[in-house]
Formats: structure tokens, sequence, C-alpha cells
């Protein structure tokens, strides 16, 4: 859900692992973020009639991060500690076979049987990450309900999965990169920005940021 991370401070050309890719526009600044994040908390209360029976499952690497700011942000308004897990998705992915599995950490999930699980990641692109999850998730218990919540939907499904809870609805092209920033897994200040391929604008085919 989330390329190869951007430079912090600079609109340099990074290596995207297909190719240069050149500083787009800045999406959500750490107060934007913190902001953004807060509202996903209240709704995810409100939804649920409460945080009674809410699990938050973050999915690695940003999601398990997001996913306890969000009950931490629960905690501080409703006063109720909401349990909180970490999903690696690694060998539920369609494409096992055509790249090397990857791990990236642990599982850890708390009992979600007859629980209202939340999903929390990043970025929501084209459903396969989500659509993953939901097989590693099931193999752990039967939740009495799934709900998705992600920080930004830049668009481009490729199966039929909607987020119930969104920071931001960002158009994007499928070229183009989201890059997320968070302090306990980057280091540095929040942020989100996208970053894409240089342009031919020039009046001789010149590229152009």
């Amino acid at each position: 859900m989330h390329a190869p991370d951007a430079p912090a401070t600079t609109d340099a050309p990074i290596d995207s692992g297909g190719g240069r890719f050149v500083f787009r526009a800045g999406v959500f600044d750490a107060p934007t973020l913190r902001r953004a994040l807060t509202r996903i908390a209240h709704e995810i209360v409100e939804r649920n009639h409460g945080p009674d029976g809410v699990v938050l499952v973050g999915l690695y690497t940003r999601g398990v991060a997001l996913a306890h700011r969000l009950a931490v942000s629960i905690e501080s308004f409703e006063g109720v500690s909401v349990p909180t897990g970490a999903l690696d998705v690694a060998f539920y992915r369609d494409d096992i076979g055509l790249r090397p599995v990857q791990p990236l950490g642990p599982t850890e999930v708390p009992d979600i049987t007859d629980r209202t699980v939340v999903l929390v990641d990043d970025v929501l692109f084209t459903g396969r990450t989500v659509r993953s999850a939901l097989g590693a998730l099931l193999e752990l218990g039967r939740p009495r309900a799934v709900q998705l919540a992600v920080l930004v939907d830049r668009g481009h499904r490729e199966l039929p999965i909607r987020a119930d809870y969104v920071g931001k609805n960002l158009p994007t092209k499928v070229a183009e990169d989201v890059q997320v920033r968070l302090s306990e897994v980057d280091g540095g200040d929040d942020g989100v920005e996208i970053w894409g391929p240089p342009e031919t604008g020039g009046p001789r085919g010149e590229v152009v940021a």
C-alpha cells in the first residue's frame, strides 16, 4: 500500500524502483494528518454506538502505527481502551509465486470473535492488500463485522472493496505514488505527499517536474 519512501526535505527526483520520481504535491502536514485521524476516531465510535466490542487491527507497516494512534484518540474522549492488533498479510497475497514473499512483522491480534474489527491501513489503492487481510483475519476468528479505515483513498480499485472511514479521497494517476510518513515509523514529521514520474512538457520535449 505504500511505495518506497520519498525524502522528507527535498524535491529532488527519487528512485521509486521503477524509475525516477519527482515531488508533485503535499497532501497532509502533521496537524492536518492529526485532525484527519481524530475525525476517523470519532466516526468509528459514532457508527458503532460506542467503542465497546471494537477491535482495531493495523496492516503492516504504517497501518499498525495508525491503529495505535486511533486507539489513543478514542481513549482520550471515551475513557475506554480499545484493543489493537497487527496483521501481516504477506502469505495471503494473490501474487505469491510472482514475487518473493517478504514478511513484515508478527501477526498479533486479540480475540475477534463476535467483535467489530476495524482494519486500518495508510493508503487504499487496488484493494488487493485488503482482500489479503480479510483472508488472514478470518482464519483467526469469526468477527461480527469487518470495517476498513484508511488515511488516504487514492482510487484505481481492482476489486469491489470500499473503505468505511477515509481521511482523504485523493484523485491520482496510476503511475503516481502516494508517500506517507509517520514519525514512529519513518522519523521526522508526519506527512503525505504525491510523487510521480517526470513529465515531458517543454517546447523541445524537455523533462519537467
